[in-house]
């Protein structure tokens, strides 16, 4: 086992925030298909039940039956359907060589900002394709767990810029998917907590030969950067087979975090909580803080970072202020 160091949406509304989409070069790479035709797509299959929608959902994420059935059924298929043809590109194009070997997993990516929903949408595309007829064996993991130590970040000057590129040990994630891509037996990724707001010590998940891995987190479509000779190196979205980047409004999305920061305030009377020194702020106090956070931390890096890398992904789900897909763009092939 290998181991790291350490409601419909008018045209002009989307437009609006989509600086990266209005370019008209980027335009041309992708078909934007309402979500009444995107629901009319989803062939018939077993429907979650309300228990494990629930286990599923985030804080705060209003995501229905309806909505798995009209959204995220179409999404699974067509994953399915790069998966199942990239199985068999493999098994040709090894037969054609004269070549063996196992395959390699299927790498699926899910992006965007925090609060935006990414975790929902990852745990039921595992849970969707993991029940599809072939039964594939699905692995989720987040980069939060790559996230450097609270105390290297505070030591590095780097805690203010937390899920900024930088705070992130890059190197053991990139050989993380690395080995899984390769077909490494067993690879380990650190665990993190969002109660201590830190990564786990000695806490590790292992990934052992899966058939697709889904890798959710903020800057995972981030293309290689670019060295002071003018080369670049191997970038994390090289080794992805599919990727969805999930979209809303900022202001939306600003919405969804002071919403969020709002639940999790019961949890910050806990003494294990790394914001226990907040647990008596009053609900105004609280708002005011969780704004100054995103205005400091989060937009910027939705702006700079994150909200940059969307034209990289093969499917840009469009959400409404109540969490709804509206619209999917689906690149080009």
């Amino acid at each position: 086992m290998t181991t790291p160091n350490q409601a419909h949406a008018s045209r002009d509304e989307w437009d609006d925030t989509s600086p990266v989409l209005v370019d008209e070069g980027l335009q041309k790479l992708y078909l934007t298909l309402e979500r009444s035709h995107w629901a009319g797509l989803a062939a018939s299959g077993h429907d979650l039940d309300d228990d494990t929608l629930e286990k599923l959902r985030g804080i705060n994420d209003p995501t229905d039956l309806a909505e798995v059935r009209e959204v995220y059924r179409p999404l699974t298929e067509l994953v399915l359907l790069y998966y199942e043809r990239t199985v068999q590109l493999f098994s040709e194009s090894h037969q054609f060589l004269g070549l063996g070997g196992d395959r390699t997993p299927f790498v699926i990516a899910v992006a965007g900002s925090v609060a935006v929903g990414k975790s929902t949408i990852s745990r039921l595309l595992r849970e969707l394709l993991s029940r599809s007829p072939s039964h594939p064996k699905v692995d989720l993991v987040t980069t939060d767990g790559f996230l450097y130590p609270n105390e290297y970040l505070e030591s590095h000057g780097l805690m203010g810029r937390k899920g900024f590129p930088e705070s992130y040990d890059r190197r053991a994630l990139l050989q993380f998917v690395m080995d899984v891509k390769s077909g490494v037996t067993e690879v380990a990724a650190p665990n993190y907590s969002h109660v201590s707001y830190d990564i786990v010590p000695n806490s590790w998940t292992v990934i052992s030969k899966p058939d697709i891995l889904i890798v959710e987190g903020l800057n995972v479509l981030q293309p290689a950067r670019v060295r002071a000779d003018g080369s670049t190196g191997v970038a994390l979205s090289d080794f992805f087979d599919f990727s969805v980047y999930v979209d809303a409004l900022d202001e939306t999305i600003r919405d969804w975090y002071i919403e969020r920061w709002l639940e999790f305030a019961t949890t910050f009377r806990d003494p294990r909580s790394y914001f226990v020194r907040y647990g008596d702020l009053s609900t105004e106090q609280a708002i005011v803080m969780a704004s100054d956070i995103w205005d400091t931390v989060n937009r910027p890096n939705l702006t700079q970072n994150i909200k940059p890398t969307r034209g990289r992904a093969t499917v840009i789900l469009g959400k409404s202020a109540n969490h709804t897909v509206q619209s999917v763009r689906i690149r080009k092939i």
